[in-house]
């Protein structure tokens, strides 16, 4: 629910909370409206010649978590993990980082990724769309292999009108429905703004059965509108294969 008006000064307008709630489709005639959203967060590390150390240490931490191995380190490793409550990235996760066999590693800061699901106000399901969505797609086994990146919109897609925007997505989320429907990549999609060390504006993770088709689908990408005239930053991308995955109690 929005937040009451705040009283303003003396003579002048009472100034309207803004709405920060996740909206989505009205199931008949009732809104869906939602107070919660998912927190991931992606942390990468070189150094590592045992993985299966890093996958012990993730268990016995008993956190929801997906590891990687990365593809263009052949001591490379990634950790993604999630959770409604920021704490536990400044807790739980925070902790497990702070012992071995994480302190042996060599931390890759420009690979951090942190964002929230978010909604655009259409989504049929809202609780699938924020939560069930994500975690299933970053822990389905038929799904190992992944490209996660950041990505910065420029200002002048934000000057666009809302018709505008709309059309410029719409083409961008056509690409993406058709290789969801063909079972070749599905995604994750999180806004990061204010929360990315490099002010993106969005994290993206990209799952798929195979490699292949997560690069063509980054392709089919360059030729929208968006990518190639409203993008003002795109990367930097891990590319990895899963080798644990843990739901949680999420």
């Amino acid at each position: 629910m929005a937040a009451p008006p705040t009283a303003g000064a003396p003579g002048r307008p009472q100034v309207e909370a803004p709405d920060i709630d996740e909206h989505g489709s009205p199931i008949d005639g009732k809104p869906q409206v939602s107070t919660r959203r998912l927190f991931m967060q992606l942390q990468a590390f070189g150094g590592c010649t045992n993985v299966n150390e890093v996958i012990r240490a993730v268990q016995a931490a008993e956190i929801p978590a997906t590891v990687y191995e990365d593809v263009n380190d052949p001591h490379g490793v990634a950790v993604v993990t999630w959770s409604e409550q920021a704490d536990h990235f400044v807790g739980p996760f925070r902790q497990l980082l702070n012992y071995e066999p994480f302190t042996t590693l060599v931390h890759k800061p420009q690979y951090t990724m942190f964002g929230r699901t978010y909604s655009l106000g259409y989504e049929r399901d809202l609780n699938d769309w924020l939560f069930e969505k994500p975690i299933h797609n970053a822990t389905n086994p038929d799904w190992p292999w992944a490209v996660w990146y950041p990505l910065r919109r420029s200002g002048r897609f934000m000057q666009l009108d809302d018709a505008e925007q709309r059309k410029i997505l719409m083409e961008h989320g056509h690409i993406g429905m058709a290789f969801g429907m063909a079972d070749y990549a599905h995604d994750i999609r999180l806004a990061c703004q204010g929360l990315d060390a490099n002010d993106n504006d969005f994290v993206i993770g990209l799952l798929g059965k195979e490699l292949y088709p997560l690069s063509a689908i980054v392709q089919a990408m360059r030729k929208t509108t968006q990518t190639s005239q409203y993008l003002e930053k795109l990367g930097p991308f891990l590319v990895g294969r899963a080798v644990y995955q843990n739901r949680g109690d999420q």
